[in-house]
């Protein structure tokens, strides 16, 4: 073996050993005995903590006491609270999404008798999402099925679908609450049959030999759903509690509004909406009951559109322009 072979043989040995060694460091890299970069011993990590949650003495759902000293419902309650409390993005929509929707349906439930708690029964149902609509095929804010909808007074067509109306399906929310109330006279079942539908309450009563909801046994949604309404009403009572903390600045603000009734049809919404003042977007953002570019109203039948107050709008409006920079005749 001449000496440049040997030596060449070195330097390659010394290379595989260096390669090896800078494998091992990466591997090794969670034994470094420095405290400041041990995760575990670093400020981050000692400030970092997940706490367990004080579950109430007393808690309460449409004036009726909630038995929170029964284990199963203490249990059931805490799971609730845990799961809306660390699930904290969308526990702040809802805080800030409820500043503009609670203004609206409060003095509807206080008008039609409904207790003031059902607001978060809405929330639940929706996310305070006008919009929204269910795999099933429930639509707005208190998710109505078609049927439903239609048997409590709400008008369903190609062109309107007044579920997505806050105010009109609201009304009709409480029409179905009061008829259920009168049916199980607790305010607790009745937010049960909201979800599960008075049917399968029903019969669950019967066939458990019950008389209230606590007593039942049911499915995972509807076993969890009186439990996850008083989880939120107890964190939308006490935000900071829970550790929520926000500006009032943050909140989405509850913008003043006009309405505008109208008894003939509207070919254009978009050119209606100019001529009052805003955009497509803005008109149909607050009525997206509206389904259609249009309003035939064959019937002449009277409707009120929501738009911000004057004063309440504070951009400027663009207007379509054709392929050679020109605006289109109207």
């Amino acid at each position: 073996m001449t000496i440049y072979q040997s030596f060449k043989k070195a330097i390659v040995l010394i290379v595989a050993l260096g390669t090896v060694y800078l494998v091992a460091q990466l591997f090794n890299y969670s034994k470094v005995s420095d405290r400041d970069k041990d995760p575990e011993n670093s400020e981050y990590m000692s400030r970092y903590n997940v706490y367990a949650l004080k579950t109430p003495d007393k808690v309460t759902f449409g004036g009726e006491t909630v038995p929170i000293e029964r284990w199963d419902v203490k249990e059931s309650l805490d799971r609730e609270l845990l799961v809306n409390t660390y699930w904290q993005s969308q526990t702040l929509l809802f805080l800030k999404r409820s500043n503009r929707y609670f203004p609206i349906i409060e003095p509807i439930l206080k008008e039609q008798g409904v207790p003031d708690d059902f607001k978060y029964l809405a929330l639940i149902e929706s996310g305070f999402v006008p919009t929204i609509k269910s795999p099933a095929g429930a639509v707005g804010v208190w998710q109505f099925m078609s049927g439903t909808a239609k048997d409590y007074g709400l008008e369903i067509s190609n062109e309107v679908d007044e579920r997505y109306n806050i105010e009109k399906s609201t009304i009709a929310a409480c029409k179905y609450l009061k008829q259920s109330y009168k049916k199980y006279g607790t305010w607790t079942l009745v937010a049960a049959s909201y979800n599960a539908g008075r049917r399968f309450i029903d019969k669950q009563l019967k066939l458990q030999d019950a008389g209230e909801y606590y007593d039942l046994l049911l499915g995972e949604e509807t076993g969890r759903y009186v439990y996850r309404i008083l989880a939120i009403k107890m964190i939308m009572e006490d935000p900071a509690g829970f550790g929520f903390k926000y500006r009032a600045s943050d909140l989405y603000p509850d913008i003043p509004t006009r309405k505008i009734k109208i008894k003939s049809q509207v070919k254009n919404f978009a050119v209606f909406a100019k001529e009052n003042g805003v955009n497509y977007k803005v008109l149909k953002n607050f009525n997206p009951w509206l389904r259609k570019a249009y309003l035939t109203n064959k019937y002449k039948k009277e409707y009120e559109i929501t738009l911000p107050a004057k004063g309440y709008i504070n951009f400027a409006f663009s207007d379509y322009k054709t392929p050679d920079k020109s605006l289109p005749v109207k």
